[in-house]
């Protein structure tokens, strides 16, 4: 392992706001759309949730790598996000269970960063620009020429990216014994919510993101679980007609976050580009059925359309975000398919949203 502590590294934002701090992680330089996300501890697992391919995250906590890193953390087999930008980089760690500092784990997985930034001025900055693409260089300081190379990156409005991240095999998960059997369409999904459903006593089947309803359907299963991903969920023609088709069969279905967004679209409800999106452990969610509030972890930038949803008679709401509003939830009217924007499978509340599982069991169940 290399101590790079005292290597200069240099971020540049897309409207040409530039930070200076110092190296992390490999040395190098690397691109994405640059978002933030406030929960206070889960590094590692915001590290490799394939939702954050593609992107640049900045963690709002000030302290990254105090507790090492351990493999039992981790949602997938690598490192998803593009890069990280943190305020205090911690190589020294106090976990015992952990298995290596953060400066490794970076260096064996190519992963560029940046640190000793000022992060509260820009997570400001972005609260008020909105996402945005961005640079981070340890290798060039020369700003004119990360200007120039930042200018080819796409906006990550139009983007498809669950190819990058999905299984390229099917692979099975759970009791082979179980009762209930769940095919999973992998469009990026956190192996926490495969651990959510074994603990059910469900087998699942995980496959790659464009496969056919037709070839799910050959295995027999009991419902269909659609899963979180990253990019613009408007560019996935593929999986919206996996779920049409689906619902024209009336099997049960969930969704989680993009898995949300694909249903929703699946219902002509359009999705958008949000501002900055929600990304953290903090989110208070009013499950509207029920009437009570949830504190949930979040991480999506697209969401659906509120306007399409209440001129809709196909589709109803059933969470809002106390925050802001947004839409949270829906259920499919006539279908035996629902769907939430958040993770019900992490643990922010800590496990307010776990009912989820037990419901999409039991609409399988009845």
């Amino acid at each position: 392992m290399t101590n790079y502590s005292k290597l200069p590294a240099i971020l540049v934002l897309e409207d040409g706001t530039v930070y200076h701090g110092k190296a992390a992680g490999k040395i190098g330089t690397t691109t994405g759309e640059i978002c933030f996300n406030t929960g206070t501890t889960g590094y590692q697992e915001i590290f490799t949730d394939p939702s954050y391919f593609g992107q640049i995250m900045v963690t709002t906590n000030a302290h990254i790598g105090n507790y090492g890193i351990d493999e039992d953390d981790t949602e997938s087999n690598k490192i998803q996000i593009a890069g990280l930008v943190c305020k205090n980089y911690n190589i020294n760690y106090s976990r015992k269970m952990a298995d290596e500092s953060i400066q490794s784990y970076f260096e064996e997985g190519n992963l560029v960063g940046i640190s000793d930034i000022d992060t509260r001025s820009l997570v400001r900055h972005i609260r008020d620009k909105g996402a945005m693409n961005a640079i981070i260089s340890s290798e060039n300081l020369d700003v004119d020429a990360l200007k120039a190379k930042l200018s080819t990156v796409p906006s990550m409005d139009g983007l498809e990216l669950s190819s990058h991240v999905t299984t390229t095999e099917p692979y099975f998960y759970g009791n082979e014994d179980a009762a209930v059997r769940v095919a999973v369409l992998d469009l990026g999904i956190k192996k926490n919510i495969l651990r959510n459903f074994d603990a059910r006593e469900v087998y699942a089947k995980v496959f790659p993101a464009k496969t056919t309803f037709a070839e799910m359907e050959e295995w027999s299963p009991s419902g269909y679980f659609i899963s979180n991903g990253p990019g613009d969920p408007a560019a996935m023609d593929y999986a919206i007609q996996t779920v049409k088709e689906i619902l024209a069969a009336d099997q049960p279905m969930f969704g989680i976050c993009l898995g949300h967004q694909i249903l929703a679209l699946a219902n002509d409800i359009r999705t958008q580009k949000m501002h900055n999106g929600h990304r953290g452990i903090n989110h208070p969610v009013k499950n509207i059925i029920a009437n009570r509030c949830e504190i949930t972890s979040q991480n999506h930038g697209f969401g659906v359309v509120a306007e399409d949803i209440k001129r809709s008679d196909k589709v109803e709401i059933t969470h809002v975000n106390l925050n802001d509003q947004s839409i949270e939830g829906i259920r499919i009217k006539g279908k035996n398919a629902f769907s939430v924007q958040y993770h019900p499978e992490s643990s922010p509340g800590p496990h307010d949203s776990r009912y989820l599982f037990d419901d999409f069991i039991q609409l399988i169940k009845k």
